[in-house]
């Protein structure tokens, strides 16, 4: 999970679904549910909804919350059935793959004692805030309780992502060597480009980060001269562009 920028909608766009938000408000609130589960079936402006959220998302429209897979479902990141009124929110709108959206995380939404949301938003916050990404093991440790909740509800740690996280270093670490053979920048920006649009987009983002903190070599004691690479600000200001 990496921080996101999110898009503007086009105008005539919003203004729909802005309308459609307002019927459900007008709806009784008893049904209020029910009557949004339709209209988002029934809503023909999902299919820009993906296209700006595919525009957003990591890699080759990866899933926005595990990296993994890509991205195949619009989901509310407050659940409908928890907020009905932000069904047609643009700011409540994820993309997800659909273990994600409808085997792990559902309609599960913590939020703190005082009302505080506990489940990670990238297109608000940045996630490396509340967690931190082991790289030997590919597993998250929270540094926060909004980490916690999140690896729990998402699922970070199922081994299928750990196992996922460890092979896309390995890829990292030959694309960063193949960057610094490279004599010619086309074949620079292939390398990067290889990076980029790789599964677990958090890797590559952990290992910038990691890469200056004063146990950097620690972390990388494996990887001799990776340190290095990692610190240059040519291959710096590609990865995180």
């Amino acid at each position: 999970m990496i921080r996101l920028t999110r898009a503007q909608l086009p105008e005539e766009v919003a203004g729909r679904l802005a309308g459609l938000t307002e019927r459900l408000r007008t709806a009784p609130r008893a049904s209020r549910t029910t009557h949004a589960r339709r209209l988002w079936r029934a809503n023909p402006d999902r299919k820009a909804l993906r296209t700006a959220l595919t525009a957003m998302a990591p890699g080759r429209q990866h899933c926005m919350y595990c990296g993994d897979n890509q991205g195949t479902d619009i989901d509310h990141h407050e659940p409908l059935s928890r907020n009905p009124l932000r069904t047609f929110d643009w700011l409540n709108h994820l993309l997800a793959c659909s273990m994600c959206n409808s085997h792990v995380k559902r309609d599960r939404y913590p939020v703190a004692t005082d009302g505080t949301p506990l489940l990670i938003d990238p297109t608000v916050e940045d996630p490396f805030e509340h967690l931190v990404l082991a790289l030997s093991l590919g597993e998250y440790h929270p540094l926060t309780a909004k980490g916690r909740a999140t690896i729990e509800v998402c699922g970070l740690n199922r081994p299928l992502l750990t196992r996922g996280r460890v092979q896309a270093q390995r890829v990292v670490i030959y694309c960063l060597r193949e960057w610094a053979r490279a004599r010619s920048a086309a074949n620079r920006a292939r390398a990067v480009l290889t990076v980029r649009e790789q599964p677990f987009a958090d890797v590559c983002q952990s290992m910038l980060r990691q890469a200056v903190l004063p146990t950097a070599n620690l972390v990388f004691s494996d990887s001799p001269g990776v340190v290095e690479l990692l610190r240059q600000p040519e291959l710096r200001a590609a990865l995180l562009s």
